[in-house]
Formats: C-alpha cells, structure tokens, sequence
C-alpha cells in the first residue's frame, strides 16, 4: 500500500511538468514560423508599385517584433509598433507610416495574403518568404 501512495503522489507530481513540457513545443512552434523576412510588391493602383520587404524576429521570451523596408524608397529600418501572430493570422502596425497589415499564412508557411492599409486605403499584398 505504501508502494502505491509513493507512486501516486509521484504521478500527481510529476503529470503537471509533462503537461506543460510536451505542450510548450507546439506553443514555441507557431511563432516560430513567423520569424524571418517577408517581401511583396504594394500595387496602389494610381501610383508606382512599391516592394515592401517586412523583418520579424522574436525576443528570448517570445514577444514578436519587426521592421519594414521600402527597398525602391531607399528607406529601411520603419518600427513596426505593434504585432500579434496567431493561429496563422497575422497582425501588424506601424505608427511611423500610419499603416496596418492583417494576413493569414499559407499551409506551406512560404506565404502570407492579406491587405494592407495606410491612411485609410487598402490594397492586397501578399507577402513571400525570402530564403
């Protein structure tokens, strides 16, 4: 009987850590597959087609952040001030250029579709993930 309790007691111990162990992959792989550097083509219709190339990379506690490059602009290194990625959709903004970015990744994770807009106007970019 006292054989049991101590294998109980072990059980009921240990069952929480392998809970939170086997789950913590799948929870760091989601956000994982974010990371990188990601570029489309803005087609604004009216105006010049501009490539947009977006960097997101994660903090040692996960926290998401990034930039955004205007290549065609010479202009590089614009904060991205707010961003959030999950279940495939990703959300990004960016007070510097009053922009917004709301996307879902493809089953592949090679790609990201959605809209952009800034001031008010929206157009569709989908952003390809570069090697």
């Amino acid at each position: 009987m006292l054989r049991l309790s101590s294998f109980v007691l072990c059980l009921a111990l240990t069952l929480p850590l392998v809970l939170q162990v086997a789950s913590s992959p799948a929870m760091a792989a989601e956000p994982r597959s974010i990371i990188g550097d990601w570029e489309g083509t803005l087609d604004p219709g009216a105006q010049s087609k501009k490539r947009i190339v977006v960097h997101i990379s994660a903090d040692q506690d996960g926290t998401l952040n990034g930039t955004i490059d205007y290549p065609d602009e010479e202009t590089s290194g614009m904060m991205i001030t707010a961003i959030t990625y999950k279940e495939h959709v990703l959300h990004f903004e960016s007070s510097a250029n009053l922009s917004a970015y709301d996307g879902t990744m493809s089953g592949d994770k090679s790609q990201i579709t959605g809209k952009w807009t800034q001031q008010g106007r929206s157009v569709d970019l989908v952003l390809k993930r570069t090697p």
